[in-house]
C-alpha cells in the first residue's frame, strides 16, 4: 500500500499519475464512489472525503485500515492533510479531522511507502 498526503490543491493526484504511470480511469474518486469500490480500486483519491462520507452515514471506520490491508493491500490512497489548520468548533468536523488523521497514521505505519506532496513536488517520507 502507498499513501500520498498533502495540502489542498498541491498536486497530489498529478504526482500519483507520474509516480505510478496509471491512467486517469484507474483513479477512483472517494467523494462519489460506492463504499465497496475501495476494496477493488487501484488508486483512490479524496480518501479524506471517503472517510467523511463514512462518518456522515454513521459507519464505523475503526477497522478500515485493517480491512484495506486484508482486501486491497496494493491500493494507493491519496488524502489531504487536515491537521494543520484551526481546530474546528463544530463537533462533527473536529471528529472528522481527528478520525482522518488517525486512519492515515495507522495506514502510514504499515504502508510500503508514504509521500508528502507540496507544490507538486513529492517527497518520500517512508
Amino acid at each position: 500500500m502507498i499513501l500520498i498526503v498533502g495540502g489542498t490543491f498541491q498536486g497530489k493526484k498529478a504526482f500519483a499519475e507520474k509516480l505510478l504511470n496509471e491512467k486517469k480511469e484507474d483513479f477512483t474518486d472517494g467523494t462519489s464512489c460506492a463504499f465497496s469500490d475501495i476494496y477493488h480500486a487501484k488508486v483512490l483519491f479524496h480518501f479524506h472525503e471517503y472517510i467523511r462520507r463514512m462518518l456522515e452515514q454513521e459507519m464505523s471506520v475503526q477497522d478500515l485500515a485493517e480491512q484495506l490491508w486484508m482486501k486491497n493491500p496494493d491500493l494507493v490512497l491519496i488524502s489531504n492533510e487536515l491537521g494543520y489548520g484551526v481546530v474546528p468548533m463544530d463537533v462533527f468536523d473536529r471528529n472528522y479531522r481527528e478520525t482522518t488523521g488517525r486512519v492515515c497514521t495507522e495506514i502510514a505505519s504499515e504502508a510500503d511507502a508514504v509521500y508528502r506532496v507540496v507544490c507538486g513536488i513529492g517527497t518520500k517520507i517512508k
